[in-house]
C-alpha cells in the first residue's frame, strides 16, 4: 500500500496532487516545467509496476474523482502555465483506470501520449510571454489576425492536449474506455467533454475577437515548421502505435 500511496503523488491522486502543482508552480523557466510534466509521471508509472500488490478498484474511483476536480478546475483557470499543469492533472490521474486493470505493460505509454501535449502547452507559455508580456487568456485576444502561425500553433496543441483525433490521447483514451465499464466509463466521457468545453474557453480568450492591436511579431517560420513537424511525428506515432491496435 505505501507503493500505491507513493505513486498517488506522481500519477496526480487528490489531495497527494497538491505536490505535483505546487512543484509546477515552484518551477518558473517553461522547459523545466515541460521536462517536469514529462517525467513526474513515468516515477509515479514505475511505482506501480513494481508495487507487491494490485491496484484496489477503489482507485479507479478515487482518481476519476480526482479527474473530474481538476477538469471542472480547468473552466476557470486563464493562465495557460497553470492550466496545462491542471489538464496534465486531470489526464495523469487517469493512469489509474488502467493500472486498476492490470493493463501494466501500457502504463508508461498511455502516460507519455497524455502528458506531452501539455508539456507542449507549457512549453509554448515562453513565445507569448515574450512577446504579450504574460500567457494568459481574455488580456490579449485576437491574435489570429496579427499572430496567425502562433495562434495555428497553439491550437493545434490544445486539440491534441485534449485528446481529439489523430492524436494518441485519443487512441489511449478510447483503449481505457475499452478497458472500464459502467459507471466508470461515463465519468470518462464527461471528463473527456469538459476538456473539449475548458480548450474552447481558453482558445477564445487568446485567438478570437478583434485584431491584437499590439506591435508584437509572429513565430519565426523555422521554429513553426519545427512545432508542426513534431506534432506530425506525434501524430503519426499514435496511429502507428496505438490506433491500428483498436
Amino acid at each position: 500500500m505505501t507503493l500505491l500511496l507513493a505513486a498517488g503523488l506522481f500519477l496526480p491522486l487528490f489531495p497527494l496532487s497538491i505536490l505535483f502543482n505546487a512543484a509546477l508552480t515552484l518551477v518558473r523557466h517553461p522547459l523545466a516545467r515541460s521536462v517536469l510534466i514529462l517525467a513526474w509521471p513515468q516515477i509515479g508509472v514505475l511505482l506501480l509496476q513494481n508495487a507487491p500488490q494490485p491496484v484496489p478498484a477503489a482507485f479507479t474511483y478515487w482518481a476519476l474523482a480526482t479527474s473530474a476536480l481538476y477538469a471542472l478546475r480547468l473552466l476557470t483557470v486563464r493562465d495557460l502555465g497553470l492550466w496545462a499543469g491542471f489538464l496534465a492533472s486531470s489526464a495523469l490521474a487517469l493512469t489509474w483506470g488502467l493500472a486498476a486493470q492490470g493493463e501494466m505493460a501500457r502504463l508508461h505509454q498511455f502516460a507519455f501520449w497524455l502528458s506531452l501535449p501539455a508539456a507542449l502547452l507549457a512549453l509554448l507559455v515562453a513565445p507569448l510571454a515574450r512577446r504579450l508580456g504574460a500567457a494568459y487568456a481574455g488580456l490579449p485576444g485576437g491574435l489570429a489576425g496579427r499572430l496567425p502561425r502562433l495562434s495555428a500553433l497553439l491550437v493545434v496543441i490544445a486539440l491534441a492536449a485534449v485528446a481529439t483525433p489523430p492524436f494518441p490521447g485519443f487512441f489511449a483514451l478510447l483503449g481505457l474506455l475499452h478497458a472500464l465499464a459502467g459507471a466508470a466509463v461515463l465519468a470518462v466521457l464527461a471528463i473527456w467533454l469538459v476538456w473539449g468545453w475548458a480548450a474552447t474557453r481558453l482558445l477564445q480568450g487568446f485567438v478570437a475577437g478583434d485584431e491584437y492591436p499590439g506591435p508584437a511579431a509572429d513565430l519565426g517560420g523555422a521554429a513553426a515548421l519545427a512545432y508542426f513537424g513534431a506534432l506530425g511525428v506525434f501524430a503519426a506515432a499514435g496511429l502507428y502505435l496505438t490506433g491500428g491496435g483498436l
